[in-house]
């Protein structure tokens, strides 16, 4: 009997110490919101401890394969309630899965997945965006929305209507996306920048000016 006391007083001190260090990080909630491609992740923490940061993944829903979109630095130990927001932005037209890798500060990591799946799906208009920055230099990013599949050119031109670059030329299907351009060997001035997208029996035409400040 004293023997097997002695281990239960050892056992008792073990769990009181090491408790204090392994006790979970109590998620209150996680939700999601999406604003066209944009997916706005919300959680809150009802208490801390050794909490070192959260690891926000995504996945392609049916998919085991995870990849890790942001690191969000914890509050280690707190018992308020703490609030965490990320703006996961440019998301791809699909579906998707979320979850919380949550990292004590001795690796030991726990995970909490959101119990809704994320859409996002195609635009309802096409449109084009004023490029970013602008001005630039040397390089700038241009955000463009399709509502149907089909044909899609961004042409750029010179002032004096001389086409000088193709930022986008092919066959894509709906959805968002965003052309990229280095006008490293560009001269310093202002360009036009059209896009011209055809799909389901509709035809989209505009053209916007940007600027190169070498």
């Amino acid at each position: 009997p004293q023997y097997a006391q002695s281990l239960l007083d050892s056992a008792g001190v073990y769990f009181v110490e090491n408790g204090n260090y392994a006790l979970p990080v109590e998620l209150a909630s996680f939700v999601s919101t999406v604003v066209r491609n944009n997916v706005e992740l919300n959680w809150s923490t009802a208490s801390e401890t050794n909490n070192e940061k959260f690891e926000l993944e995504r996945s392609i829903s049916n998919s085991n394969e995870w990849s890790k979109v942001v690191d969000v630095q914890g509050n280690e130990n707190t018992t308020e309630v703490m609030n965490y927001k990320f703006n996961d932005r440019n998301v791809n037209t699909g579906h998707y899965t979320y979850r919380l890798k949550q990292i004590d500060f001795n690796g030991t990591a726990n995970y909490h997945e959101l119990s809704a799946e994320v859409i996002v799906g195609v635009p309802s208009a096409y449109a084009i965006s004023q490029n970013y920055p602008n001005p630039f230099n040397p390089t700038t990013k241009i955000d463009y929305e399709l509502p149907y599949d089909g044909k899609v050119s961004i042409l750029l031109y010179d002032i004096s209507g001389r086409e000088v670059a193709k930022l986008v030329n092919e066959v894509k299907t709906a959805g968002y996306y965003t052309a990229q351009f280095n006008g490293v060997n560009l001269a310093s001035g202002m360009y036009f920048y059209r896009i011209n997208a055809e799909g389901s029996g509709q035809n989209f035409v505009t053209t916007k000016k940007m600027v190169l400040i070498k």
